[in-house]
C-alpha cells in the first residue's frame, strides 16, 4: 500500500512538472502586419498602397504583400489611335491622357545583397489601362482600354525611422502579356479575333497605344508596422 501511495505521488509530481512547462514553441510566434504608401516612377508618375503580412507561419521565410497602384501614363499617338479605331479624319486639336490601375501580389524574401534590411520580391500582376483621346474642334472623344496579366519582381531596402516606421526604396520591373485593345466599337485581339476592325491589325493598334509592356519601377515610401 505504501508503495502504491509513493508511486501515485511520484506520477502526480511528474505530471505537474510536465504541465507547468511552457507550451511548445511551435505556436510561440505572432504574425505582424504593415501598411505602406509609395510614390515614384512606374512607367509614369505612380502611387501605390501596400499591406504586408509576415511571420504568419513558424520558420516560414516568405512574407506576403498585396498592393494597389495608380499611374499616370502617356496613352499613345492620338492621330494613329483615331485612324485605327474610328476614322481617317484629321480635324481638331488632339489632347490625350492615360492612366492604369494595377493590382499585385508579392512574395518577399529577406536578403543581404544590399544591406541587412534588404528583400527580394516577385509575383503576379494585373493592369487595367485606359487611354483617353479628345479632338478639340473635331467633336471626337474616345477611350482605348486594355486589361492585362503580368509578372514582376525587384529588390527593396528599408531604413528604420523608429520602432514602427521604415523608409523604403524599391526598384524592379514588371512584364505584362498582350491582351485585347478596345476603343469605340472596335476591338483588336492578339489572336486575330478582332471585332469590327478597320483595315488594320492588332500590331498596328499596339504600336499606336502605349499599354503597359515592360515597365521599370523606382519607388520610395514608408511602411508602418502595427
Amino acid at each position: 500500500m505504501k508503495r502504491l501511495i509513493f508511486l501515485s505521488a511520484f506520477l502526480l509530481f511528474i505530471s505537474s512538472e510536465q504541465f507547468s512547462q511552457p507550451v511548445s514553441n511551435a505556436f510561440d510566434f505572432n504574425p505582424y502586419f504593415s501598411g505602406g504608401l509609395q510614390a515614384g516612377y512606374n512607367g509614369g508618375l505612380g502611387f501605390q498602397a501596400t499591406a504586408t503580412m509576415s511571420n504568419f507561419a513558424q520558420d516560414f521565410p516568405v512574407s506576403l504583400r498585396a498592393s494597389v497602384g495608380y499611374t499616370f501614363l502617356n496613352p499613345g499617338n492620338p492621330l494613329d489611335a483615331r485612324r485605327i479605331f474610328i476614322n481617317d479624319n484629321t480635324n481638331g486639336t488632339p489632347e490625350k491622357d492615360g492612366y492604369a490601375w494595377d493590382l499585385r501580389l508579392d512574395f518577399i524574401v529577406r536578403t543581404n545583397i544590399l544591406t541587412n534590411n534588404s528583400s527580394l520580391y516577385f509575383g503576379p500582376r494585373y493592369s487595367m489601362f485606359t487611354g483617353n483621346f479628345n479632338f478639340i474642334g473635331g467633336n471626337e472623344f474616345f477611350s482605348v482600354t486594355s486589361n492585362q496579366f503580368g509578372l514582376g519582381g525587384g529588390i527593396e531596402t528599408a531604413f528604420r525611422i523608429n520602432h514602427r516606421l521604415n523608409f523604403v526604396i524599391s526598384a524592379g520591373a514588371d512584364y505584362f502579356f498582350d491582351n485585347n485593345l478596345a476603343g469605340h466599337d472596335t476591338e483588336y485581339s492578339p489572336d486575330g479575333e478582332d471585332i469590327n476592325p478597320r483595315n488594320y491589325t492588332y500590331d498596328d493598334a499596339d504600336d499606336a497605344i502605349n499599354q503597359p509592356k515592360v515597365v521599370v519601377r523606382l519607388m520610395t515610401g514608408i511602411n508602418y508596422f502595427f
